[in-house]
């Protein structure tokens, strides 16, 4: 073995740094964190799509006002037979909706078209996402069939129905809508039925469809206020939907939307949105939007968005309160209030107020005539 030399002389220092460095050595380019324990909580998993291995930093513990009935009873094991035998899918099981239990034991389901895959992946829902594998032609004659039964069995005299999005097909969906609704009308001519529609991606002609086929309420969710879409609803447009409930006043319709709160919005947010659905629903008509629903978000899985805040039970009868000052004619605002939660009420409530309104036009009229 060659014999080495003598062992160099390390350069004299040229500056403090260089000083220190001698004194304290480094792995080769610096390593601060060598010395750092392994943290407790990894958000690793949490980057993107969320998919493995998620956490919380905490847990929060639902208040004392928010309780939900578990499922069960007679009335729950009846129409989920009628949804297990039909192979429908509901919004209810698929986006684990905290009210199922109470409504199904009245008889009550939101039944959800267009298969359980839907194109888009909002940050608050639990609807799984992906590219659906078919279009069930034959779902409309389902549908109706079940709500057949449904109205014969228990009584059931309002239906909401709703469907996930199908942004791959070039109507997203409107024709198997359309025979939907329907076929439904003709099965049940005494029942009044609910859409909760998603927004076509604009396409009018596709909205057209739905509101030739006549349902007595369009509902399209807002969801949010129009500083969280980027993060709630990132494939929909805050403008695109207010456009929406337009066309749907515009042609005569009875229309709806809903919010949820506590998922970062503002109180004022939400104000000015009331504001936005008023003004833009009346501006070619003398009518505006007639039902607003707002509730409480509640995270349905530890990879969608956090939960911000828990809105009172007193602020939201302020919201109820100022909705109606605003110029919605049925404001449904409560923690576990949902779109479709005792949407048989709201338009029984609705009903009543526009048979108050005809009573009170024609007293008037009556009472001009007679001076």
């Amino acid at each position: 073995m060659p014999d080495p030399g003598p062992t160099p002389t390390p350069p004299t220092p040229s500056s403090a740094v260089a000083r220190t460095s001698l004194r304290h050595p480094r792995p080769l380019g610096g390593d601060p964190l060598k010395r750092v324990d392994k943290p407790v909580v990894s958000l690793g998993a949490m980057v993107l799509n969320n998919q493995i291995d998620a956490h919380h930093l905490s847990v929060r513990k639902k208040p004392a006002w928010l309780r939900a009935k578990v499922p069960g009873g007679a009335g729950y094991e009846r129409l989920k037979g009628i949804v297990d035998d039909h192979k429908l899918h509901t919004v209810c099981q698929e986006a684990g909706c905290p009210n199922m239990g109470e409504c199904w034991a009245r008889g009550v389901a939101t039944i959800m078209i267009l298969g359980d895959t839907c194109t888009r992946a909002c940050g608050f829902c639990n609807v799984k996402t992906g590219r659906p594998p078919t279009l069930d032609l034959d779902e409309p004659r389902r549908v109706a069939e079940s709500l057949r039964l449904m109205n014969a069995d228990g009584g059931l005299k309002h239906i909401v129905i709703t469907s996930v999005n199908r942004d791959e097909l070039s109507d997203g969906g409107a024709a198997v809508w359309a025979e939907t609704i329907s076929r439904s009308r003709r099965a049940c001519p005494q029942m009044s039925i609910e859409v909760l529609i998603p927004d076509f991606e604009g396409n009018w002609d596709a909205l057209g469809q739905v509101i030739d086929a006549k349902p007595h309420i369009i509902n399209h969710n807002l969801e949010t206020v129009r500083r969280m879409y980027p993060a709630v609803r990132p494939s929909a447009k805050f403008d695109r939907s207010l456009e929406l409930l337009r066309r749907v006043k515009e042609a005569g319709m009875v229309a709806k939307t809903g919010i949820m709160v506590g998922i970062g919005e503002k109180d004022e947010e939400v104000l000015s949105l009331m504001d936005d659905v008023q003004a833009a629903t009346r501006a070619r008509t003398a009518d505006s939007c007639d039902i607003l629903t707002i509730g409480q978000y509640l995270q349905p899985t530890r990879n969608h968005l956090p939960i911000a805040r828990w809105v009172t039970p007193e602020r939201f009868d302020e919201f109820r309160a100022e909705g109606l000052g605003r110029g919605f004619k049925v404001v449904q605002s409560g923690p576990l209030v949902r779109s479709s939660y005792h949407a048989d009420d709201q338009a029984d409530m609705l009903t009543d107020i526009d048979r108050q309104t005809q009573t009170t036009m024609a007293n008037l009229i009556d009472g001009a005539r007679g001076a």
